[in-house]
């Protein structure tokens, strides 16, 4: 993940400020923690009300004061907007989020409010792509392991490294054919994968086998690849059945959200050698990770980075400002999360 530092200089590009006048309001919520790399950009075009501006007054305080007549909200990361945060800002028209899923963002509130929301995975989606195939190539090949048997002075003592499997024809099942399961699907069919898909409903258009539930899309799958949005219906979507499904040699990688994997089940399977491997960036209680993990050589292990590069941060920056110069122009936006 891009650093502090390296955040602000990947992302110079800064446009020509306006004449200071009557800006757009646009309610900024973020962790404490969080410098906003875009800053300078939104202070060009829009007035930012940002509660950690003023630290020693409340949230709820600072938006009720202040906050009253704005239109538009940007949601930084996986900062909470609940239900009694909306009810706070009367006038809201807009949320523009600014990660990967929205599970953090109360949808069924906005809906209920006629409150739009945008999403961000379509800034994400093409690395996240990269991410989910380069962990499942790692499993299969085992190139986490044999860098580990090299650096280890193994080679010399045992001999060859324990094989691994080739990729092209294996049947791929992707849970949620979105923005980034879209990606990955392109990326696996140039390697020769077949492809079948679960989502919330049949896409039309879409020429690959629709599976409507997970245990059927396992039964005729190699390979699980888990990236939908995780709501209460997807809350361990992965569970024991459709681990059982997948069968010993199936492998699982999950560059969604931890939840959607039951982890409990899956640190069982794998150690007792039920599942073939997995490729994992998202665990269910961040950062703590199970430790029966660590000695497993058929799995791979990354800290919640799949969708984080310098351009992603770039083209993020760019999504979030056309979204808010769409919606302050009257136009359409870019980005818009579907109301199913």
């Amino acid at each position: 993940m891009a650093t502090k530092e390296e955040q602000p200089q990947a992302l110079e590009n800064k446009e020509e400020p306006k004449e200071d006048g009557e800006l757009p309001l646009v309610v900024v919520l973020r962790p404490k923690s969080f410098n906003l790399p875009l800053e300078d950009r939104l202070q060009s075009h829009f007035h930012l009300l940002d509660p950690n501006d003023s630290p020693d007054e409340s949230i709820e305080s600072f938006l009720s004061r202040r906050a009253h007549s704005a239109r538009a909200l940007l949601c930084v990361g996986l900062t909470p907007l609940t239900a009694d945060t909306l009810c706070l800002l009367p006038s809201l028209e807009l949320v523009v989020g600014s990660s990967a899923g929205v599970e953090h963002i109360d949808l069924h509130e906005c809906r209920r409010r006629g409150i739009t929301v945008t999403g961000a995975s379509a800034a994400f989606s093409e690395d996240a792509a990269d991410y989910a195939v380069a962990l499942l190539i790692d499993v299969l090949r085992r190139i986490s392991a044999a860098d580990r048997f090299v650096r280890g002075r193994l080679w010399p003592v045992k001999g060859e490294h324990p094989l691994g499997f080739k990729l092209g024809g294996k049947r791929v099942g992707i849970v949620g054919l979105g923005n980034i399961g879209s990606q990955i699907a392109k990326r696996l069919v140039a390697f020769g994968c077949s492809i079948a898909y679960n989502s919330r409903k049949k896409k039309p258009s879409i020429p690959f086998p629709y599976h409507a539930n997970v245990w059927d899309l396992a039964a005729n799958s190699d390979v699980l690849i888990v990236c939908c949005a995780l709501t209460e219906d997807t809350h361990h979507i992965i569970n024991k059945d459709v681990m059982t499904a997948l069968g010993k040699e199936g492998v699982i990688i999950n560059v969604g959200r931890g939840p959607l994997v039951d982890e409990k089940e899956l640190v069982q399977f794998l150690v007792r050698g039920e599942i073939g491997g997995a490729g994992l960036d998202v665990f269910e209680n961040e950062p703590d990770v199970p430790k029966e993990l660590f000695k497993l050589d058929n799995v791979v292990l990354s800290p919640h980075c799949a969708v984080v590069t310098l351009e992603s941060f770039a083209a993020l920056q760019d999504l979030v400002m056309a979204n808010l110069k769409a919606f302050f122009s009257n136009k359409p936006l870019v980005s818009l999360v579907q109301n199913e």
